[in-house]
Order: C-alpha cells, then structure tokens, then sequence
C-alpha cells in the first residue's frame, strides 16, 4: 500500500505553526461554549481553546482571520499573496483516491444515533442567531452527470442531532445541484469537511467551469488531494479533514425556517426559508480538532470571511484586469468592507482612458465590488494612508467619478432595500494622463546631495547653466547651505540673480 502524507495539510499541524509563530493564542482553562464568541470577536489572532464545553472538547477560531496567517499558509507574504495563488490555479491537481484504512477522517466513525450534532462544540455565534452554527462547513457534492466534485462553503444552523438548516439561497453550484435534485423529487447526498487547512477554504471560494473541484484544492496546495469515499454515500472528501459530516439534503425544498445569523457584511441575515439537511455519519480523527470561523459583527477586517471574501474578489478583479489593461500592478479587496466592496487597483497608464478602462472591468467581473479606486504606481493599495491621499488630492468629482446602476449584486448587502439590482461607483484617483513628472504633481522628499561637478564658487556654478538650491550646494561642496543664500542675496542686490520657470537660479547678462 503505497504511503499518502495525510498530515502535511492537516489543520491540527498549521494551528500548532501559527502558536509557534505567535498568531494563535491557547486558551487552556475551560470555556463555556456561550463565551467563545466573545473572546473571538475582533481578535487579532487565532485562539485555540483546549477545553471547550462540558466535553472539554478542542477548538479552534481565527485561523483565517487576518492575511498574514492565510499567507503564512501558501508559505509566501502578504503582499504576495495573490500572485502565489493565482500561479498556483495555473497547475491543477486531480485528486488521488485513497483507502479507508489511510484516511485520518474515517478513524471514528458515527452513524445513526452515535452520529449526534449536539454532540460536537458548536456554539452560539452572535447575540440574534437562530441557534448555534457549524460556521466552518466546505461542502462536497457530485456534479450530475459529470462525475466531478462540487466544493463550496456553506453553514449550518443545528435543529437536532441529527437535522440541520444549510444555507442554499444565494446563486451558486451548489443550489443548481440542489434544484435539479430537488425537482425529482430525489435526496442529493452531501458532506461537509469541518476542521480544513486554509488551503482549502480558498479553493472552495474559487470556481473554474468545467473542472472537478478537489483538483483545484489541489492546485492551491501545490500537490493532489489524498480523498476518501463517504461512509454514506459515494462523494470523495479530503482524507486529511478533522471532522466530516455526511447526510442528504431534504427534496422538499425551501422549507426548514434558517437564520437569523450574523452575516459576513457586518449586519443581520433575517429569517429564510431553506432546505433541511438529514445527518446519516459523522467521522473523525481520534484527536479531532473542530473548527469554527468568525463572521460578522463590527470588527470585519479581523474574521474569516472577510479575509477569505477578499481573496475571492482580488482573484476576480484581477483575472478582469489582465484581460482588459496592459499593465495592472496590484488589487486590494479591503477586508474591513466584508473584502467584497470596496477594492483598489494600481496600474500603470499606457494610453489615456487606461483607469476607467480598469474600472469597468471589475464592475463586470465575479468580483462583486460596488467601489472601485484606481491609483498610480507610486500609491501602495494595501495604505489606508496613501490611498486616502491620493483620493484627497487626485481625484475630482466631475471629472473622475464613473457610475452605473442596474448591475448584478449580492443579496445580503442591506443598502439595496429590497432591490434586485445595485449601483457602482468608480474613482479614479490617478493624475491627468502625461502630467506624472509635472513639479505640481511631484511628492517632495527630504535632500540628498549627489555629486556633481565642483566649483569654487556660486557664480562659477551658476555661469554653467540653471541650478536648483540642492544643485549649488552639491556644486559647492556644502552641508548647510546659508553661506550661499548670503551669495545669492549679494547677487540679487548686483541684479545679476533670476529664476526660470521650474524655479532654478539663472545668473543674468548685464542685469537683464
């Protein structure tokens, strides 16, 4: 039996990187399931709670919540993130199917009444939830007639131990597959991985059409998935997960009341109607870590969604940025706007046109943004301060503002009242076309004297051409430059001293 690494990508083992590294902090005295919530919200780090709940299970939240830890994840830096994930979608890797003998996930296996829900350290997110949510959930399921894999995220909102609500009402794969199911009246069989490598959670935010979506895991890990079949049923999940629960999804339809629940645009998702997940097995490892992510609430930028949201849309953005501009140089899907909404893209303008162009682009784009800010090469997208600059002093209303209405929206955005169809916003924060090397649009930086031919005195430099201030003084050899504004004043007095229009002093002929 040849030997699968089934730990490489084992979530227990990049927790355990991230307390080595500082970004996760261990809770070791127990903790009531009702106050992880709180020690999660807008905490800048992963926390591990080793006794949670009565069971004094292992927990784990954060781990995606901030974008050095993704980074850290495909073994790269912030800043070049997403260069390292859209090359590594440029190699795809089927999956390799493996026994259940090698699979970590099936060495405890739970069915029928053993295979309890209520059993696990599911807790109450936020203050209005419905009940508590298994928020960490990637679905697998059988794409009809294809013999692929489906991957998305979806949650689950406990009704039993063995009878769930799973959200399937925004468009996606998985609601088609669902449909279709649904309109035979057939069960569509499903399983969620809870405890997944980061890895993971971006593949399963990523759609490329026509492929079996383990093989874009896969691709984000940089090699194939080892994957096990269901005990339930025929989907192959990752035999590397901590936990995976199995079961089918109920063919009456939209029914079982789900929500409300905390959503990831910082606000409340109200009450819908959806269909109800049946539980048939839960399997685990026998030192199963559960995982939870933080969605919603104020402190955005600091939960899993919105680090993981803002991965998607900067994938989006610029797939739509290559194909439209000729040299787009960086995107930014600020995190703190659900890493949806707001984005920012830098560029360098080749022909006039070039940043609305860019604009536009993402408009159109999977990217889903409302606001779109475009800057020149000098601005670093991933500044508040910066970006913020450039806005103040580069962009004018009535001349760099692009609009749009009627455009395809996310439904949970509460700005949109009810409607189906949303506006967008374009900026463009870049300075007029050809004007970049204009004084009025150079940023001033401190002195630095370079070498330059030396003279002996300020007439002397001044009879070989304009100098500027730094200029005379690097021609004089001077490291404090009053002794020439006391020469020049000598000169202005002669009538000798003029300036030309870039500011430089001219000496003139015969007080001229």
């Amino acid at each position: 039996m040849a030997t699968v690494d089934t730990e490489r990508f084992r979530l227990r083992n990049f927790v355990d990187r991230l307390v080595e590294s500082g970004e996760c902090e261990v809770h070791d005295k127990p903790i009531d399931l009702v106050d992880v919530g709180g020690v999660l919200e807008g905490n800048p780090k992963a926390v591990l709670f080793k006794s949670a709940g009565p069971e004094k299970a292992e927990l784990v939240g954060n781990v995606m919540a901030s974008r050095k830890r993704i980074a850290l994840a495909l073994d790269t830096d912030e800043r070049s993130l997403l260069g390292t994930l859209s090359k590594r979608l440029n190699t795809l890797h089927p999956p390799i199917k493996v026994s259940s003998q090698q699979a970590p996930v099936q060495q405890v296996v739970l069915k029928d009444d053993e295979a309890d829900l209520c059993a696990l350290p599911v807790h109450l997110q936020h203050a209005a939830d419905g009940a508590p949510y298994i928020s960490a959930g990637i679905d697998y399921a059988m794409i009809p007639g294809t013999g692929f894999t489906n991957v998305g995220c979806r949650r689950i909102m406990l009704r039993g131990p063995r009878q769930a609500g799973v959200d399937l009402i925004a468009p996606s794969d998985m609601r088609a597959i669902y449909l279709e199911g649904a309109a035979k009246k057939e069960p569509v069989p499903v399983a969620y991985a809870v405890g997944s490598h980061p890895a993971d959670y971006l593949a399963a935010m990523t759609a490329i059409p026509n492929v079996d979506e383990l093989a874009i895991t896969g691709a984000i890990r940089g090699q194939p998935v080892p994957v096990v079949k269901c005990v339930t049923n025929d989907i192959y999940v990752p035999a590397d997960a901590e936990y995976v629960i199995e079961g089918y999804l109920d063919p009456a339809g939209h029914v079982e009341p789900e929500g409300p629940f905390g959503e990831y645009v910082g606000y409340y998702g109200v009450v819908k109607r959806n269909p109800v997940l049946h539980i048939t097995a839960i399997t685990h490892r026998e030192d199963a870590l559960f995982q939870t992510l933080t969605i919603g609430g104020r402190a955005l930028a600091r939960t899993d969604t919105a680090q993981l949201s803002a991965m998607k849309t900067e994938t989006a953005a610029w797939a739509a940025l290559m194909a439209s501009v000729r040299e787009p140089l960086a995107v930014y899907a600020t995190p703190s706007s659900g890493g949806m909404y707001n984005v920012r893209v830098s560029l360098r303008q080749r022909v006039p046109g070039d940043a609305k162009n860019a604009i536009a682009a993402i408009f159109g784009s999977h990217a889903e943004a409302k606001h779109v800010f475009a800057y020149d090469p000098d601005i670093d997208v991933f500044s508040d301060a910066e970006s913020d600059w450039a806005f103040a002093t580069r962009f004018q209303a009535d001349r760099d503002l692009v609009t749009g209405t009627g455009f395809r929206v996310v439904p949970l955005d509460p700005s949109l009242g009810g409607a189906r169809t949303g506006a967008k916003l374009g900026f463009d924060c870049t300075m007029p076309f050809g004007k970049a090397n204009l004084l009025e649009f150079t940023v001033p930086t401190p002195p630095v004297a370079k070498k330059a031919a030396s003279y002996k005195s300020v007439e002397e430099a001044l009879a070989a051409g304009p100098a500027s201030f730094l200029e005379l003084m690097a021609a004089l050899d001077s490291k404090d430059g009053r002794e020439i504004v006391r020469t020049l004043d000598l000169l202005y007095v002669a009538k000798q001293l003029g300036r030309d229009e870039d500011g430089r002093y001219v000496l003139k002929s015969d007080g001229k």
